[in-house]
């Protein structure tokens, strides 16, 4: 007798559970994996420098393609400081005897605001003579505003080329590196320092 009790015990606390289990809800299976992303979920961020091809693409574009010179500059400013966030496609004149002028336009390429003109003029002061006109393609690092890139850049060069000479410089103010690649056409021999004034508008007054 005591242990048909105890047998009914048993079965009256184990059919709840049982019972409990088979009219329970399921659990919920998992998504497929090709499944589409819900409409919520954050967007893949977008990369925020350039690859290296893709800039030494947009050069052969100012210098045509093929052209090796600038293709090792790249190489080399990306040796240095690695992928830029941003560069300048554009012209340049200048000339100097003693004291030196230059005006330039073009536009900025940025991965934080898109494309805008820009416009640069600069003096400069040295043992320099000549003129020149030049293609101008810029390499830009750091610019995580683009107001940091109208402001004025200390810098100085070395020049010795003559027509269809590529030559490569560097301006840095604050964090915000600039990387001018030339290729000019003209005479000019000599060494200057001075600065380069970048802004929005164009401008007749190089200081």
């Amino acid at each position: 007798m005591r242990q048909m009790i105890a047998l009914g015990l048993l079965a009256g606390m184990t059919l709840p559970a049982a019972a409990q289990q088979a009219g329970g809800t399921p659990p919920a299976a998992p998504p497929p994996a090709d499944a589409a992303p819900s409409a919520d979920a954050p967007p893949t961020p977008k990369a925020d420098a350039y690859e290296e091809k893709d800039v030494i693409a947009a050069a052969e574009g100012v210098f045509g393609k093929g052209a090796e010179g600038a293709a090792k500059l790249i190489e080399k400013a990306f040796k240095d400081h690695g992928r830029p966030n941003g560069y300048i496609v554009g012209r340049e004149a200048s000339g100097a005897f003693v004291v030196g002028l230059r005006y330039g336009s073009g536009t900025l390429y940025s991965k934080v605001e898109g494309e805008m003109p820009v416009y640069w003029t600069g003096p400069s002061v040295g043992f320099d003579v000549g003129g020149d006109g030049s293609r101008v393609f810029t390499l830009v690092y750091h610019l995580d505003d683009t107001n940091d890139l109208f402001r004025r850049y200390p810098g100085g060069e070395g020049k010795a080329y003559f027509i269809g000479g590529f030559t490569m410089t560097y301006n840095q103010r604050d964090r915000v590196i600039l990387v001018p690649i030339k290729l000019g056409v003209g005479l000019r021999l000599g060494v200057n320092a001075g600065w380069i004034n970048y802004t929005r508008e164009s401008r007749l007054k190089p200081f």
